[in-house]
């Protein structure tokens, strides 16, 4: 069923886009080749919408932007307009690579206290369900930042198609009808919610036509002037809805967003070069410091999956996700010692702990003191969720992820626009060793505060070789998706999978906190289960998770890409 859906998905847009049978398009799990420009993400109308605006002569930026509202659309559980994200953007050209942070932020009315009782005890749900748990959304300004200044085409172009998918809807796939299910109760309560969303109460089918008749008028709007969003009549709508509802995004709070362009957190590995997304997020300073704990393991000669491989890969994880719960927050609020986490010294070092023949139990496992950290560097420092990748002709290059956090968000549409609001605010430590809807710990740096951006764990990456770029990849997975990208670095640069092997393997995870390595059920060999259980690793076999993309460059200079089997994606190229 899930293959016909595509392939219905693919006809449509041939019929709508003008793409001609000289595509190269390939089902999630397969890798696909292309010589000029390639375009993957979670769902195949988003990416062929991608592909189209690079055949109209966009640029790796316009493609990203299309494809990026497109997912907003019909993929409206995991990420949209009403969420936030970042990107990663390489220049051919100059070979400049830019990061730029377009995250929610907390209200300006909010507090650290906000989603306590008068105890002091957390308040069931209350920073996942409804208007309280939203953060000010910034994707619509982080569009339209990078467009008009690195696009090609005129903004309305690139807004156009999604125009189309929600006011013309679309066939509803089974991902979207089981999260549908999954969040059913959530938006039913909410009528704007449960009118979009829902039949009278009851979820789409696989197979039933989604439309959404006010986001494509909050779009068509958009397409006009984007910062309508956040001055006009969707601005207004926005905020009449949160003070009825008892949110705290204000009218000042959506004046005031900006996106933020940063640095990129850069890393060598393998002559390589890896750079990924710098504080608010934490998954650059995490991926590089996996690296390089990996760099001195000297496990290259082991199989991918050889107990000894994956006991190290889970050890090393550890260590990184105890430095995340300790040091790692917006940095506009707090000094992240950026540097010294991703010295290579400071991994020989903290490598050293590790030993090949026995798990360490979490509280065995201490985040650094920033004692020990200016040690090594003396520098001044610079969910559901969905990733799409674009490469054009002249190889620019987008990495982009983007979400509303947990499935369908908040669970509230904003009355009248069809904007599904996100429910960021869970990211934050809202009190100190609470785990959050992912798991994660967290302690005073990622604390809320007014205007504060919460902490992530989004790691759009791009790796260049000899100052050429050579793959970009990204993920969804809240919590995991610091070390599904990490895996999949290893998949294609250490064992030279190609772009399908790599986004399929297998994967493990541990974050330190619950004390426990996931691993993918079915994905193991027992006897290597086995095996990290006699080193002490307490094994949990989990569902399939990650939603990842890849595409990479080959040394004809031709492109290919994959999409996650796990999800509904597709690799488009021409």
């Amino acid at each position: 069923m899930q293959h016909r859906q595509k392939t219905i998905a693919l006809a449509w847009v041939f019929l709508s886009t003008g793409i001609g049978p000289q595509v190269a398009w390939g089902i999630s799990g397969q890798t696909i080749r292309s010589d000029r420009g390639m375009v993957t993400s979670a769902y195949p109308l988003a990416s062929d919408v991608g592909l189209s605006i690079l055949r109209k002569g966009g640029n790796a930026v316009d493609a990203a932007v299309a494809t990026t509202l497109a997912v907003s659309v019909v993929e409206p559980f995991s990420a949209g307009i009403g969420g936030g994200g970042f990107l990663l953007l390489r220049q051919a050209a100059t070979g400049d690579l830019k990061a730029l942070d377009f995250r929610e932020k907390a209200p300006l009315k909010a507090t650290a206290t906000m989603y306590l009782d008068a105890q002091g005890k957390v308040r069931p749900n209350a920073s996942t369900d409804g208007f309280l748990s939203v953060g000010v959304p910034g994707t619509i300004a982080g569009l339209s930042e990078v467009q008009q200044r690195y696009g090609r085409l005129p903004w309305s172009t690139v807004v156009a198609p999604a125009v189309g998918l929600a006011e013309r809807g679309f066939i509803v796939s089974n991902r979207l009808a089981q999260a549908t299910r999954d969040r059913l109760p959530m938006l039913d309560r909410n009528p704007a919610a449960r009118t979009i969303f829902t039949r009278n109460g009851q979820p789409f089918n696989p197979g039933d036509r989604l439309t959404q008749k006010d986001l494509g008028r909050t779009l068509r709007i958009i397409a006009k002037n984007p910062q309508d969003f956040y001055t006009g009549e969707i601005a207004s709508a926005i905020t009449r809805d949160m003070q009825r509802n008892g949110g705290l995004v204000t009218l000042e709070d959506l004046k005031t967003y900006k996106p933020t362009w940063r640095s990129p957190v850069c890393g060598s590995f393998k002559q390589m070069q890896v750079c990924s997304m710098p504080p608010p997020s934490s998954g650059g300073v995490h991926l590089i410091q996996l690296l390089n704990l990996w760099s001195g393991s000297k496990l290259e000669s082991q199989p991918r999956h050889s107990p000894d491989a994956l006991h190290f890969m889970a050890e090393s994880m550890k260590i990184a996700y105890a430095d995340r719960a300790i040091h790692l927050g917006d940095p506009g609020f707090v000094r992240v010692p950026v540097a010294a986490l991703i010295d290579p010294a400071y991994a020989a070092q903290r490598s050293r702990e590790i030993s090949m023949g026995r798990a360490r139990a979490a509280a065995e496992v201490k985040a650094s003191s920033p004692e020990f950290l200016r040690r090594f560097s003396k520098k001044t420092e610079s969910t559901e969720t969905s990733h799409l990748s674009v490469v054009d002709p002249d190889r620019n290059a987008v990495s982009l992820t983007f979400t509303v956090n947990l499935n369908f968000g908040a669970g509230v549409v904003a009355a009248g626009t069809g904007i599904l609001l996100n429910n960021e605010m869970d990211d934050f430590a809202i009190a100190p060793n609470t785990p959050n809807a992912f798991g994660l710990v967290g302690q005073q740096a990622n604390a809320i505060a007014p205007g504060k951006i919460p902490l992530s764990s989004m790691t759009p990456t791009i790796v260049t070789e000899g100052g050429q770029f050579k793959l970009a990849v990204g993920s969804p997975g809240g919590s995991t998706i610091i070390t599904t990208v990490f895996q999949i670095l290893l998949n294609s640069l250490v064992y030279k999978m190609d772009a399908g092997q790599a986004v399929s393997a297998p994967r493990i995870h541990n974050q330190w906190l619950p004390d426990r390595l996931r691993v993918e059920k079915d994905g193991f060999d027992p006897s290597v289960l086995k095996a990290l259980q006699a080193k002490g690793q307490v094994v949990e076999e989990r569902s399939p998770w990650g939603n990842a993309n890849l595409i990479l460059v080959k040394p004809d200079n031709t492109l290919e890409g994959a999409a996650d089997p796990r999800g509904e994606g597709s690799a488009v190229g021409y």
